[in-house]
Order: C-alpha cells, then sequence, then structure tokens
C-alpha cells in the first residue's frame, strides 16, 4: 500500500485510494470494525498500520498539493517588462480647488483671511450691518431662525462685523463660509458657501474696489482682461451699492457680486469713525463663480456625486 501510495500522481487519485481505504466501506475501515476479535499483539499491530498508511496518505498530499502550486506559479509568472496598469487617483473636489485659487487671489492683494461662528446672533448678521426690523431680508421666506432666538448665519458680512469689532481701523480682511437662506433651485441652494471682502482705511475709494475686484476676476477666470458693467443697487450695510457685472462669452452678461463702500453707521456700529476711516466692501458665492469656471448650468451637479464628471474636472 504505501509504494502504491507513492506511486500516485494526481490528487483525485489518491483521494479515490483514501476512500477505498479509510471511508464507511473501505478495507481498513472494515479491519478496525473487527479489531474487538483480535488478540493484543494483533491490535497493536493494525494500530500502528493504521497511523502510518493515514501518515502516508497526509505526505503525499502535501507533496502533490506543492507541485500544483509551482506549476500554476510557474505558468503564472509575471513579466516585469510590460508597462503597470495605470492607478486610480483621487483628486480635489472642483468646489474645493476653487475654494483655494480663491484664497490664494485675495492672500496676494494683501487681504487677511478671518472666520466667524455659523450660528450667529441678531446684531452681528443684521443690526449691525444696518439692518432694521422690517427689512425683508428677516422674512422667514429667507432665514432659518432657530429656537433660542439666533439664526444660521444669512451672509458672511457678519464676519466683516466681528472683524472691525475686534481688530478696529486700517483692517483689509476677507472672510470664507457656508450661509444659510431657504432657497433651492437650479442656481440657489440652502446652504452656499460665500465670500466676503472688506479694506477700511484713510482714503479708500470706489476706484480701488473696482481695481481689486477687476484684478481678481482677471486671475480666477485666467484671462488677459475682463468688461465689468457696474450697476447702482441697495444694500442696507454699503452707500452707494453697486452690482458687478461681468461680460462672459460674446454679448452675455452676468451678475458676479454685490459691493459698495461701507454704510458710516456700520462703522459707528464697530467703533470706528467714519469721519477719519472709510472703505469698501463685496460678496459674492464662490459656487457661483466655480459654475462659471466648469461650464454648470445646474448648481446642484456640484454635490450629486457624478464620478465622470469630477473624474473629467479632476486635473
Amino acid at each position: 500500500m504505501l509504494e502504491q501510495i507513492e506511486k500516485i500522481n494526481s490528487l483525485d487519485e489518491l483521494q479515490a485510494l483514501y476512500t477505498a481505504t479509510f471511508g464507511k466501506n473501505g478495507t481498513m475501515t472494515a479491519r478496525l470494525r473487527d479489531m474487538k476479535n483480535l488478540d493484543a499483539d494483533a491490535r497493536a499491530a493494525l494500530n500502528a498500520e493504521n497511523a502510518t498508511l493515514r501518515d502516508a496518505f497526509k505526505t503525499r498530499q502535501a507533496a502533490l498539493e506543492n507541485a500544483a502550486l509551482m506549476a500554476q506559479l510557474s505558468a503564472e509568472s509575471v513579466d516585469v517588462t510590460l508597462d503597470p496598469m495605470p492607478a486610480a487617483r483621487g483628486t480635489l473636489h472642483p468646489m474645493t480647488r476653487s475654494l483655494a485659487e480663491i484664497s490664494t487671489i485675495l492672500h496676494s492683494f494683501g487681504y487677511t483671511r478671518m472666520t466667524g461662528p455659523e450660528i450667529e446672533d441678531d446684531w452681528h448678521n443684521f443690526t449691525a450691518l444696518n439692518t432694521p426690523d422690517y427689512h425683508p431680508a428677516r422674512d422667514m421666506q429667507d432665514t432659518f431662525f432657530l429656537e433660542n432666538g439666533n439664526i444660521m448665519r444669512t451672509q458672511t458680512s457678519a464676519i466683516q462685523i466681528r472683524a472691525m469689532e475686534a481688530h478696529g481701523a486700517p483692517i483689509k480682511i476677507f472672510g470664507i463660509g457656508p450661509t444659510y437662506r431657504r432657497e433651492m433651485d437650479a442656481t440657489h441652494s440652502p446652504m452656499f458657501g460665500q465670500i466676503e471682502g472688506l479694506h477700511v482705511d484713510k482714503n479708500v475709494t470706489m476706484r480701488d474696489l473696482i481695481g481689486d475686484v477687476r484684478a481678481f476676476l482677471m486671475r480666477f477666470f485666467e484671462i488677459d482682461d475682463v468688461q465689468l458693467r457696474i450697476r447702482p443697487s441697495y444694500f442696507p450695510f454699503t452707500e452707494p451699492s453697486i452690482e458687478i457685472d461681468m461680460k462672459w462669452h460674446g454679448d452675455k452678461w452676468l451678475e458676479i457680486m454685490g459691493a459698495g463702500m461701507v454704510h458710516p453707521n456700520v462703522l459707528r456700529h464697530c467703533g470706528i469713525d467714519p469721519d477719519v476711516y472709510q472703505g469698501y466692501a463685496f460678496g459674492f458665492g464662490w459656487d457661483r463663480l466655480a459654475m462659471l469656471k466648469y461650464g454648470l448650468d445646474d448648481i446642484r451637479k456640484f454635490y450629486d456625486g457624478d464620478v465622470r464628471w469630477l473624474k473629467n474636472n479632476g486635473n
């Protein structure tokens, strides 16, 4: 039997012989059942033979399995001269990249980044910004009010108030962060990113504001020149107030941001003398600028997780 086991060259043959020997109706199984009729020496000899055969089967099985593995590895050898498969890699989301680009540009213009809380009180979000109680911006249709009387920040202008209260004038800062309003359509989201710029100093003029805006747009959109249209507008925290449009793809004008000279009342609320200092402020949604840069007509596409679009816009 031992010699027969050694001559077997396949696992299937080995398994067949093992079953014939140790299976339910195997030869060794039958002999072991009859062990009770044997004397002590014969039982000892049968147990020894049983153990020897089992060890022989295990040894031959291990040898055959190792041989099969070596044959498989030889057949599947790696050709190290082949080009490697391209590895998938992640990239920054276009919104993240846009925010980083905007921050870098404003830093290069001398603005310092500041932040503020997303849950604001009435003073910093409305009153200090010269927004009276009857202003429609306080209406429930626009603002998320909390039970304790605070609100979800509707504008990052609140960061300007906190910055002027803390640092006074002169000051040149920009604030970035999420804001919240009761809006939801193709160009609006109930939570959207907003950027506010503020520059307060002696002899600051509207010309300085427009110059910074023009230079910023040229850098962000990577163009050599930009045509702007300045329209009068109204914001309670600036006087005069303007809206700035940019010419885009031919004769199309697009609203880019709201801006203006800081209202004297806002400066007074922050402890700054408007007879000595004046300044400008501007605000825009960075997601709106990112929509233009990446050619989107629906802001919700930034958040729907379409990997195909993200892959094409990830470089």
